[in-house]
């Protein structure tokens, strides 16, 4: 039977497990023919394995506004990082394996397995069988979440039980080939794995592995689907419930702006990691070779006393600014996980928009004051206006939450909610321009698993 790549990329995947040293179990399963993971260890190096898991796709952030490429470096891309950039109806253009679509559907695989075998295992009733099954959902639900903000429309309650969704594998078997849901359907089956997940995961947030997921994390996800979703009393709740079990929030004051990885691997915003797929190198690289620069419009909205300027962005000799290594400390490709800062700004949103703007302000301003200079003697940020409020928020949302591959996604969610935004670039000469709710915000399947699997394909 013909397979969709959703599933038939896992097998070269897992010939090379032998490299990653996680253990025995993933040394000596290199197909997965013999892939039969059978214990608790065996589930855990699983999901233990960072190699395969905890990362989100790219294209949203090759399609955002929070880089600038020069035409002649832009020549120098793949197929598919040159179209993303200027939002062309065919991005891939005979490019194979998207790593934003297979490496997220093998994730899916690798919790599938552990759910599946955990479905056969004696000890899945075990303390330790029950916070395993947790993991796993978690990873399912973060992977299916990713997949559907970047290849369907934004969630509007209207449409979502007609708007397509994205294929739901619920198992680890490769023998079949997986339709595309509805997006209430994808929806749905990513809030109730991270519903489970929460019940069985952890309350503590891990010291040091923040590969792993925990209530905080659970929590800190339900917030940010349900602000994409735009159920803003939901996102409150739990941005309330995550900052009410992990609130800590970095003083910039104590951190190094000069040094080219101001953030340690374990810093105590972080939540939960993940970064960006490691597949495009146009705009990634995060020295003075970078091709990517920081448009100047957003080096404009830091003053002189917010430390942000300095702690995320380094300045070339020729004025323009390239990024520092990402929040989570190490490696080029950006941090996409969970931390405090963004609850934080999301839970001041969401009471913004219930008109809550004094109790907004407040839940801004505690961020805020980390972020200042204290020798500037900070001022804290008022507002006259639940609308003046949300646009402060929105404003700082930005600032704060460069480079973390969330920007497409608001955008999205911002023009559903009225805001007109259109994107513009020029390049050579050449203006492009992405209007509000234009069909290309929705980023295409790629075409291998089109031909592959027969699944309906986005209209650009």
């Amino acid at each position: 039977m013909k397979k969709s790549i959703q599933w038939i990329m896992i097998v070269s995947q897992f010939s090379i497990l032998g490299a990653c040293k996680k253990s025995d179990f993933l040394d000596k399963k290199p197909t997965t023919n013999i892939l039969t993971p059978s214990t608790l260890t065996d589930f855990q190096n699983l999901l233990d394995n960072t190699t395969f898991l905890n990362a989100t796709g790219g294209l949203a952030q090759l399609s955002a506004d929070e880089y600038t490429v020069s035409y002649a470096d832009w020549q120098t891309g793949s197929a598919t990082e040159r179209n993303a950039y200027v939002w062309a109806k065919d991005i891939y253009a005979g490019d194979t394996g998207i790593a934003d679509w297979n490496q997220l559907y093998q994730e899916v695989f690798y919790a599938n397995s552990v759910l599946d075998g955990l479905s056969k295992s004696d000890s899945a009733g075990t303390a330790q069988g029950q916070y395993i099954k947790g993991w796993a959902l978690f990873t399912r639900a973060f992977a299916f979440y990713d997949l559907t903000r970047t290849f369907c429309k934004a969630y509007n309650a209207g449409t979502a039980s007609t708007d397509l969704g994205i294929p739901l594998r619920l198992t680890s078997g490769i023998d079949y080939i997986a339709k595309r849901s509805t997006l209430q359907q994808s929806f749905d089956q990513v809030l109730n794995d991270l519903t489970t997940a929460a019940i069985l995961l952890p309350a503590a947030r891990p010291s040091a592995n923040l590969n792993r997921p925990s209530k905080i994390a659970a929590y800190a996800l339900f917030a940010r689907i349900n602000l994409d979703m735009r159920n803003y009393t939901q996102a409150e709740s739990y941005a309330d419930q995550c900052l009410g079990l992990y609130n800590t929030l970095i003083d910039y004051n104590t951190i190094s702006i000069t040094a080219r990885s101001p953030f340690s691997t374990t810093n105590d915003e972080l939540i939960y990691n993940t970064k960006q797929v490691t597949a495009y190198g146009l705009f990634t690289p995060t020295n003075s070779s970078s091709l990517g620069r920081v448009p100047g419009n957003i080096i404009n909205l830091y003053n002189s006393n917010d430390l942000r300027l300095s702690v995320y962005f380094s300045q070339l000799s020729d004025g323009s600014y390239y990024r520092k290594r990402g929040y989570y400390g190490q490696g080029n490709y950006p941090f996409t996980g969970l931390a405090t800062d963004e609850v934080y700004l999301i839970k001041a949103e969401c009471l913004a928009r219930r008109e809550q703007t004094a109790a907004a302000m407040d839940e801004l301003n505690q961020l805020l004051v980390k972020r200042y200079n204290n020798a500037g003697n900070y001022v804290p940020v008022t507002a006259t206006s639940a609308a003046d409020a949300l646009a402060a928020i929105l404003l700082e949302r930005r600032k704060e939450l460069m480079w973390r591959g969330l920007r497409w996604y608001d955008l999205k969610r911002l023009n559903m909610e009225g805001e007109g935004l259109t994107l513009t670039r020029v390049l050579n000469g050449v203006s492009y321009t992405l209007p509000p709710n234009d069909p290309r915000w929705v980023l295409p399947i790629p075409n291998d698993e089109i031909a592959l699997s027969g699944i309906q394909q986005n209209p650009r």
